[in-house]
């Protein structure tokens, strides 16, 4: 469970990488825009994870608690021609002995291609929901109780399932036969929903060099290939970055990058030419980076610090979510959960931009105060560049909010 929205950090010294500019902050004000603040009555309360969007441009959340039975919920946020957002609960979990729900949602959901709604829950397993005429079923295609070494995936923070084009699921939601996690995947049949890994962790034995524990969302290459972060394991037991090569014979994996220290933050991203990026939540003196993984030969990369975070009070720490890329751009946005108000220390929206020397500028882009926000989750980017995402606590009952934000 992140406890970001309490962390307290301390006042450091600005320690900026050489190479690196950081532009002036400019209010933002005007390009924030609060869609929902969460709280209230039988809404739902404390979103951990970010949003969804499908093609008409509706989000959809979880939420960790709140709802009928304070078990958290899946919410559906629409925008009528007037600009104002709604909001509709889908469904609200149920903790009780009777309910086989599960409940505290931990993770941000997926769309496949006919607007089936996947994710997952603490107790209960990966669920499906399907749009119905007159509402939204809700299924457990996965429970977690029955499938021998299963544990939940947002173990501590992380497991978002990734969707293929036939409407498979991948992700971390086993243990595996080593204990140390798994990739797996789950396809759906004749018979209903059956499981398969693809790769088991720490088959090197108690070393694990190959890495233990992938908790967060995987990512795709364009010939099919899946990398991931595992927070342990490794050379030096914090953990690697992974590929997971599609081969005939079946999925090999190669460590790609031995983290020195600091156990990755997020999960990865690509860019346009085969770059990887992602963050840590503390490095060094400093509350985090933003790095860049970048292909130097076969199966081994090199890391490039692109922003450390050593000015928190002002720039934003602790960044703890993946980096979104703008393939339009070339930019990468992102959230740091904490800092960018010496008061509130309530998290920012940031900005790196590559520069035609190959240094990268930092900027932040907005900073959250409170009313507005605190804590903010990962990014949702839709095709004109504008910004969706949520918050885990602050907005009007404090219990959290939704956003879209202008760069």
């Amino acid at each position: 469970m992140r406890n970001r929205v309490l962390l307290s950090l301390s006042v450091l010294s600005a320690i900026l990488p050489t190479g690196l500019t950081v532009a002036p902050y400019a209010t933002a004000g005007d390009r924030y825009k609060l869609l929902h603040s969460f709280g209230k009555g039988n809404d739902g309360a404390g979103v951990f994870a970010g949003l969804a969007r499908d093609k008409q441009g509706n989000l959809y959340g979880a939420t960790t608690g709140g709802g009928a039975h304070n078990s958290g919920t899946v919410f559906e946020l629409t925008s009528a021609k007037s600009g104002k957002w709604t909001e509709k609960i889908l469904h609200s979990f149920c903790s009780l002995h009777n309910c086989t729900d599960g409940d505290l949602p931990w993770d941000t959901p997926v769309l496949d291609s006919k607007g089936n709604l996947y994710d997952d829950t603490n107790g209960g397993g990966i669920f499906q929901m399907i749009p119905r005429p007159h509402g939204w079923s809700f299924k457990v295609i996965y429970p977690y109780f029955q499938a021998e070494g299963a544990m939940p995936p947002s173990l501590p923070e992380g497991g978002d399932l990734l969707l293929d084009a036939a409407g498979d699921l991948y992700g971390s939601f086993n243990a595996g036969v080593n204990h140390h996690g798994a990739v797996t995947k789950l396809s759906q049949g004749p018979r209903g929903w059956k499981e398969k890994d693809l790769y088991e962790f720490c088959r090197t034995g108690y070393t694990c060099h190959d890495g233990e524990e992938p908790y967060y969302r995987l990512t795709w290459d364009a010939l099919g290939n899946l990398y991931g972060v595992t927070v342990l394991g490794g050379v030096d037991k914090w953990g690697v970055a992974f590929e997971l090569e599609h081969t005939a014979s079946g999925w090999k994996e190669h460590v790609l990058y031995d983290f020195p220290s600091n156990a990755p933050g997020s999960s990865l991203t690509f860019d346009n030419v085969g770059n990887l990026y992602g963050t840590t939540f503390q490095e060094g003196p400093c509350d985090g980076t933003v790095y860049q993984l970048s292909p130097q030969g076969k199966s081994r990369w090199k890391r490039t610090i692109l922003y450390h975070f050593c000015n928190p009070e002002q720039s934003g720490g602790a960044p703890d979510e993946p980096v979104t890329f703008d393939p339009r751009t070339g930019v990468l946005y992102g959230t740091a959960s904490a800092g960018g108000d010496p008061v509130c220390q309530c998290g920012v929206i940031f900005k790196l931009t590559p520069n035609a020397n190959g240094k990268w500028q930092y900027r932040v882009l907005y900073r959250f105060h409170g009313p507005d926000g605190a804590g903010p989750n990962g990014l949702t980017i839709d095709s004109k560049g504008n910004l969706y995402g949520t918050t885990v606590a602050g907005g009007k009952y404090g219990y959290g909010t939704a956003f879209q934000f202008v760069p």
